[in-house]
């Protein structure tokens, strides 16, 4: 029996490039759902209630929701802030 390799594509050579927009995009888009993950935070989101709540364990994975939840709120619209970012981002890249 023999084996071949195989050369799977690297993503530095992949058929669409990323473009420089795209890149400040995604960068300004995680930074306001890290702002959004905090404000939810602060917001009390996630917190286990006094009566019937998991326990330790949603107590650990309370972060994670909050998360999905800001990267969800983001992708929605969001506040706005990530395009504002990613507009200050381009007059200085320029």
């Amino acid at each position: 029996m023999e084996i071949q390799q195989t050369n799977a594509p690297s993503p530095s050579h992949s058929s669409s490039p990323v473009t420089k927009e795209a890149q400040l995009m995604a960068v300004a888009q995680s930074l306001e759902a890290a702002f959004l993950s905090e404000m939810l935070k602060s917001a009390g989101i996630g917190e286990t209630p006094s009566e019937f709540g998991g326990g330790t364990g949603e107590d650990q994975f309370a972060s994670f929701m909050r998360e999905e939840q800001a990267k969800q709120m983001t992708a929605a619209g969001g506040l706005g802030l990530a395009q504002s970012m990613f507009d200050a981002m381009m007059a200085r890249s320029r």
